[in-house]
């Protein structure tokens, strides 16, 4: 079968696999539909680790499939239904995932993608509990978006920075995949959510998602643009996943008691912070990684209620990996890449 293949750092090829024995105890053979790309993606394709990995390594970290077959001791999964893919290899055993909270898992042995062989392929066994089945009304690429996009940012708003109706958001880079689906989760709930762009070209659409007021980030300093929107009271929530070059920007957008959740770190991991500012505007912060399989229904069926939608950019061929790859480096991305496998 085909897999799409890490061989070499920024090097990827379209291999011949084995495909995988039939599922054993508690396993369950999928089909892999689509692919969602992330910049996780891109990290692991420029070498970007952190992490002992063995070359070649398949690439994808989020998924949808359809069952092809089940092991023994599945229930709850029939051959032909579509699922949504859990991204991380969890035990299963430990207190947070047996309370359900696998991105706390105490023995995770890695994401798949970028730490253990990913989802780019036409067939994979996997454990059964790391699958959410799709509702009806849900898509191939509904399912493909809820782990990472939509999950995180449920988990993110709702987990995390327990959001509310009525106060103000903002979220940065309202283009990317997560950003756009912070702002229609936000939005949905009645929230005022301001965001970020890098051009005016992007501006029409992110507030046909709902945005509220739409900030080009190359032409004004963001901070001062929400100064003067919220009238210099701040915002509630700060959806914060650019990193470094954000960072400062972001605390000073926050109203007293402001709340800042992050998941990401693109444009750097270290950054320097003002501690008296912390504690006397009396901020919280919440690091927040990955979602709860929770999160992942939760958004499935918020698409399937028409609430939300997946937004795409572009959808590509399993050949075509390195074009979708150089346009997700070169930021002038609105919503997903989905890579499709058939």
């Amino acid at each position: 079968m085909r897999a799409l293949q890490l061989v070499a750092d920024r090097k990827l090829e379209l291999s011949e696999v084995p495909p995988p024995p039939p599922p054993g105890q508690g396993e369950v053979t999928v089909n892999i539909r689509a692919v969602a790309l992330n910049h996780i993606d891109v990290w692991g394709w420029r070498g970007m680790a952190f992490a002992k990995r063995k070359l070649p390594l398949t690439v994808g970290a989020e998924a949808s499939g359809v069952v092809d077959a089940v092991g023994a001791g599945v229930s709850g999964l029939l051959p032909g239904q579509l699922v949504s893919i859990y991204g991380a290899r969890t035990c299963g055993l430990c207190r947070p995932c047996r309370e359900g909270r696998d991105n706390l898992c105490e023995h995770v042995g890695g994401v798949h993608g970028f730490h253990l062989d990913g989802f780019a392929q036409e067939k994979i066994n996997l454990p059964a509990r790391l699958l959410v089945p799709a509702p009806p009304g849900v898509d191939e690429i509904g399912a493909a978006v809820a782990p990472v996009t939509f999950g995180t940012v449920e988990h993110m708003l709702f987990d995390n920075a327990r959001l509310e109706p009525g106060e103000t958001i903002l979220v940065h880079a309202g283009g990317s995949g997560i950003g756009s689906a912070a702002i229609q989760l936000a939005k949905r709930m009645g929230c005022t959510v301001i965001t970020t762009v890098g051009s005016d070209a992007k501006i029409d659409r992110a507030k046909a998602l709902g945005a509220d007021h739409v900030i080009n980030y190359r032409e004004d300093r963001f901070e001062g643009a929400v100064r003067k929107i919220t009238r210099k009271r701040g915002v509630d929530v700060v959806f914060e996943h650019v990193g470094a070059d954000t960072w400062a920007g972001s605390m000073l957008c926050l109203k007293r008691g402001g709340r800042l959740v992050t998941c990401g770190s693109t444009s750097g991991v270290s950054t320097s912070m003002n501690l008296m500012q912390l504690f006397q505007q009396q901020l919280k912060l919440f690091g927040s990684f990955g979602c709860r399989m929770e999160n992942m229904a939760d958004a499935m069926q918020k698409m399937a209620a028409g609430l939300v939608a997946p937004v795409i950019d572009t959808e590509v061929g399993i050949s075509e990996i390195d074009k979708a790859l150089a346009r997700m480096e070169g930021r002038d991305v609105f919503g997903k890449i989905i890579l499709r496998l058939e």
